[in-house]
């Protein structure tokens, strides 16, 4: 183990032995020897007297720059520098002073906790550091305590823990909190270093809202809209954030639902709103209970903490327009009724408590054809032009109710008119029939089947009479098939075309209304050559229908080829010939 010697930093003056010198066993004044020096900081540092062995300090050293240094002595002779004994190693050591003040290195320091946490919990730790010998001495044994910030807050004066007591934010929200660190154990003369904590107490749910008055009073007007704002009412609450947020509810008075209240999330006020129409002259006041709820429970304080306010909403009068007894009315009235009947009435009431006088008038968009008027004081509706239940069945119009004193408050109802039917169309054919007889036909032989319509309507529906106009026709009779239609049979069977091709048959219909009301409709019935199964095959007359495209030479050639041919035939028959250009044909009577 090699020499020790000590010697205290930062030594005062320039020059300053260092413990022992350094001495041989040869030195017995022997003037020939010499002291050498080697090693860290040999020459710079450290000196040596050459001829006593003395070590000497060239400037204060600083243990905390470098605690020891590491030498080497010898002895030489002073002629030839030639060593006497074997190079001696020892250390120097740099003993401490107390020269370093502590130092909070990561500072200032920044924490937050909870309001109203226990008395002890902890804010944060600190750390404060001392450059000086931490084995020998008390230089670095540090003791930590607060310099500003009590008795609000406390440290452990040995680990450096920051501490609170219960603290409420809502008095005071952000404190600044001293720490001091001092070496020596604290003791007087001991070197010390300071820092800042800044402590954020953070919000916990320990307020509840409170409104800003016991009791609250609004006037709304009765017109105003549904989902308009009526008033606004303000619960405050010193807590921050989602802590502060409040929600509103109306728990009383509000027996018809009239009212809802919401919350604006910009100011949190209640906004009371309508959800019924109000009507001044059925309830002019109404008294309504408002409370107010924090929306977050506080696990500490429990909660959720709420407030309630009265509120007073007065009705306010407001000039609204008539109001019809009916939003609908329904009228009816006879189709042959006379120019100016009476159809019906209608009526409206302004309800306000001027009660002004009203004006009635038809919207003449709904009345195009100025069927009908109104009588500007009783809302008497009246028959201007003479009416038609088969043109029209159905008039709708609008009525219009106009405060004298206002003719801007205007109010509309509907009036839908029905035309009850009267017996004042005859029936007819339901369509326009044509028959067909074969004139080998037995007698009694249906020729058509024939129905009748009637533009009326009947509340008992139709029935209809039918009967021949000849009433002994001798060549046709009719028959009821009991469903509002008849059959047309034959009397005989000696119909031949060459006598007569076609018959027109007048027939009566009559309905049952009252007055019953008749028409006469012709059937025409062609006499047709039929097969033995009764299927026609012609009627009238033979026709030859040639092509269209055909010339006029080609068809007189066509005809000199029928006039040879037939010349082969009987020429004791009479025979007609002619040709119809219309209709690009040839006929032949007689065949």
């Amino acid at each position: 183990q090699p020499n020790c010697l000590l010697v205290l930093e930062l030594w005062p003056g320039d020059w300053f032995q260092v413990g022992n010198r350094l001495h041989t066993d040869l030195d017995m004044g022997n003037k020939n020897i010499k002291y050498v020096l080697a090693g860290e900081g040999a020459g710079t540092i450290f000196a040596i007297n050459e001829r006593t062995g003395d070590i000497h300090a060239m400037k204060k050293l600083d243990r905390e720059e470098k605690a020891e240094y590491t030498l080497t002595a010898q002895v030489i002779d002073r002629d030839t520098n030639q060593p006497l004994e074997p190079p001696s190693e020892f250390i120097i050591k740099v003993q401490d002073i107390n020269d370093n003040p502590p130092q909070f290195i990561e500072g200032p320091y920044k924490g937050s906790v909870p309001e109203m946490s226990q008395v002890g919990t902890s804010v944060t730790r600190l750390t404060a550091t001392d450059a000086d010998d931490p084995v020998y001495g008390n230089s670095a044994r540090l003791v930590y305590s607060i310099l500003e910030g009590q008795p609000y807050f406390s440290i452990d004066q040995t680990t450096g823990k920051v501490a609170l007591a219960g603290m409420d934010r809502e008095m005071r929200e952000e404190y600044l909190v001293v720490i001091q660190a001092k070496d020596m154990g604290g003791h007087m003369g001991g070197l010390s270093g300071t820092t800042t904590v800044t402590v954020t107490l953070t919000d916990i749910n320990d307020n509840p809202p409170k409104f800003t008055k016991g009791s609250y009073e609004f006037t709304i007007p009765e017109d105003l809209g549904i989902g308009k704002p009526g008033g606004r009412v303000k619960a405050n609450d010193r807590d921050i954030g989602q802590n502060a947020k409040s929600t509103y509810s109306i728990i009383g008075g509000d027996e018809r639902d009239i009212f809802e209240i919401v919350t604006d999330a910009q100011t949190q006020e209640g906004i009371l709103r309508l959800k019924k129409p109000l009507d001044f002259e059925s309830k002019k006041s109404y008294n309504l209970t408002v409370v107010a709820t924090n929306i977050r429970a506080d696990s500490i304080t429990g909660g959720p903490y709420m407030d309630q306010a009265m509120v007073k909403v007065i009705v306010e009068d407001a000039d609204e327009p008539p109001v019809f007894t009916k939003s609908t009315y329904l009228f009816d009235v006879h189709e042959n009724a006379a120019i100016n009947t009476v159809i019906g009435a209608v009526a409206a009431r302004d309800q306000d408590t001027t009660h002004s006088q009203v004006r009635y008038f038809i919207d003449r968009h709904t009345d195009l054809e100025r069927q009908f008027n109104i009588n500007v004081d009783d809302g008497k509706i009246t028959l201007a032009k003479p009416l038609d239940r088969e043109t029209d069945m159905w008039h709708n119009i609008t009525v219009t109710a106009t405060e004298v004193r206002n003719h801007s408050q205007i109010s509309r109802a509907t009036v839908a008119i029905k035309v009850l039917d009267i017996n004042d169309n005859a029936p007819e054919f339901a369509t326009e029939y044509e028959a067909f007889l074969c004139e080998n036909g037995k007698p009694g032989q249906v020729i058509q089947t024939i129905s009748a319509v009637d533009k009326d309507n009947p509340s008992q529906g139709h029935t209809f009479h039918y009967r021949l106009e000849m009433l002994n026709n001798p060549n046709f009779t009719i028959k009821n098939n009991l469903d509002n239609s008849i059959s047309v049979l034959a009397k005989h069977d000696s119909f031949r075309r060459q006598k007569q091709d076609t018959h027109l048959l007048p027939i009566v219909v009559t309905d049952d209304g009252e007055p019953p009301m008749s028409s006469t409709n012709t059937l025409t019935i062609r006499v047709c050559g039929c097969s033995r199964e009764g299927i026609v095959q012609s009627c009238n007359v033979e026709a030859f229908v040639l092509p269209i495209g055909l010339s006029m030479g080609a068809l007189i050639a066509i005809l000199a080829c029928i006039i040879l041919l037939l010349g082969r035939l009987d020429l004791q028959a009479p025979r007609t010939f002619c040709f119809c250009p219309h209709y690009m044909c040839i006929m032949l009577r007689g065949c």
